[in-house]
């Protein structure tokens, strides 16, 4: 595509000036040198994306790293019933954002996190209590999709958010009906909790949680629409990046990312 346009700019040029003398060989070869010159600027690799927004105030930014050394509110992903133990992987497997957090956070104390999310959660009521025969591990008290417990840490907040129903046979599964609402609660938390600082978060709902027809790339650009979306209707944050784990970089192509935030 690049040598098209490179060779139509050409004969553009010759013709408006055709007493013009460009000897054809060198001009075919500056401009295939050309050609593949943008192309491999093109190809390279693409670790950050970036888009200032004048309406709503806000830069949304899409990069490559790791979550927990940022030192911004951050949103954690949890499960109606908001289990922390990691000592059975089927309960919280430990590479997940939820385990991370347990473990680089608060060095593996689990009574520690309950604590705060206790608190965290003590205004809201309970939807439903499972027996122990029923859910053979961890907690038992469900707490509707959508709810976003607020912990304070050290000077920041850590939104940590129920988008899915973790059932009895502890496998979390989250509809898209499910996320897209959860978000708008998540939203709405960090509206009136977040003073406008600066937030980073996964890709929500992409690690353990089992969405129907949505890869990484969907749930990215439905987090980027919904949270554009909610910043228009009403200020959210002053900056939002959603944080993309290297091992999960080539299932997302950042060129077409590109594209679709700068469409908002």
């Amino acid at each position: 595509m690049q040598f098209g346009l490179l060779a139509g700019a050409a004969q553009l040029v010759l013709t408006f000036w055709p007493d013009m003398s460009l000897p054809r060989w060198p001009a075919f070869l500056g401009i295939a040198a050309l050609a593949v010159t943008i192309a491999m600027v093109i190809s390279l690799p693409r670790y950050r994306i970036s888009r200032d927004f004048t309406h709503p105030d806000v830069t949304v930014t899409v990069e490559v790293g790791d979550l927990f050394n940022y030192r911004c509110h951050l949103v954690i992903g949890f499960s109606d019933l908001f289990d922390t133990d990691t000592n059975n992987e089927s309960l919280v497997v430990r590479r997940s954002v939820q385990g991370q957090l347990l473990h680089r956070v608060y060095d593996g104390d689990i009574a520690a996190l309950d604590a705060l999310l206790a608190e965290a959660l003590a205004d809201v009521t309970p939807v439903h209590t499972e027996t122990r025969a029923a859910k053979r591990t961890g907690k038992l008290e469900r707490y509707p999709v959508g709810t976003v417990a607020v912990v304070k840490d050290s000077g920041r907040n850590l939104f940590c958010t129920a988008y899915g129903r973790m059932n009895n046979d502890l496998v979390v599964s989250c509809g898209t009906e499910q996320l897209w609402d959860s978000l708008a609660h998540l939203w709405g938390a960090i509206r009136r909790h977040g003073h406008r600082d600066d937030v980073a978060m996964p890709i929500t709902g992409s690690d353990l949680a089992r969405i129907n027809n949505m890869d990484h790339a969907s749930l990215l650009k439905m987090i980027l629409l919904s949270f554009v979306a909610h910043s228009r209707a009403q200020g959210v944050c002053g900056s939002l990046t959603v944080v993309v784990l290297p091992q999960d970089y080539y299932r997302i192509d950042m060129v077409e990312l590109g594209v679709f935030l700068r469409s908002l």
